[in-house]
């Protein structure tokens, strides 16, 4: 299932939400015309790489020109192919506006951020020693989810369904594409840290506890800051 728009448009424009898909597509064309060896070298800057981050909360020097801590925030802006960009930035142009008309413009992008880094915190607790580096902002996007089922949970979503060779499109209540998508990321997150225990080894991969994260984030930070606040 691929969410294609809502049927609940925005009465403002949601320039801080365009704001973020601008940045993020930039960013990512800009990956895309390096080389591999300068593209390993960008992400290893910019990406959350745990070890690192242990070894800089520890008050250990990791010899990195960008402080770890702030990969925290970049590494939200870093995707790992076209159709990580293309899902994450479909999720959020259609999710995003709405919850960016309830919060107001600056709440919103501090609201996004938090529960960006926060999302990012959990990946790098359930496997601190990783080299792997963690990127993406389906974090952030996450909270947003959160805000968005609390608020609009009976907005129908009009979704693009494949059945075999047949596609269709249907309306789905936000609540189960929502609910789907987290209960998903659980179980999978779940799956992971039992390879991942059984194997005795690292894993790489989708970053699961990052979504589950920021969604939680967003259920708790999405109402004080005015998720429901009176027009």
């Amino acid at each position: 299932m691929f969410p294609l728009y809502d049927e609940n448009p925005t009465r403002t424009t949601p320039f801080i939400n365009y704001g973020l898909i601008g940045i993020n597509v930039l960013v990512f064309l800009h990956e895309f015309r390096l080389s591999d060896r300068q593209l390993e070298h960008f992400l290893h800057l910019y990406a959350v790489i745990p070890r690192e981050l242990t070894a800089s909360f520890a008050g250990i020097p990791v010899n990195q020109p960008v402080p770890e801590w702030e990969t925290l925030i970049t590494s939200q802006f870093l995707h790992g192919g076209w159709w990580h960009l293309i899902s994450n930035m479909l999720f959020l142009w259609i999710f995003g506006n709405n919850i960016e008309e309830r919060l107001g413009h600056i709440k919103y992008l501090v609201f996004y951020l938090s529960c960006g880094v926060f999302a990012a915190l959990c990946q790098w607790f359930v496997g601190m020693t990783s080299t792997v580096p963690s990127l993406g902002a389906s974090g952030a996007i996450a909270g947003v989810l959160a805000a968005y089922i609390l608020r609009f949970p009976q907005v129908k979503i009009v979704t693009l369904v494949f059945l075999g060779f047949f596609v269709t499109t249907l309306r789905i209540p936000a609540w189960i594409m929502i609910g789907f998508f987290i209960i998903q990321n659980v179980i999978s997150g779940l799956a992971s840290l039992q390879a991942a225990a059984n194997m005795s080894v690292q894993t790489g991969g989708v970053a699961y506890w990052a979504h589950v994260g920021g969604f939680g984030l967003g259920l708790i930070l999405a109402p004080l800051f005015g998720l429901f606040r009176e027009d």
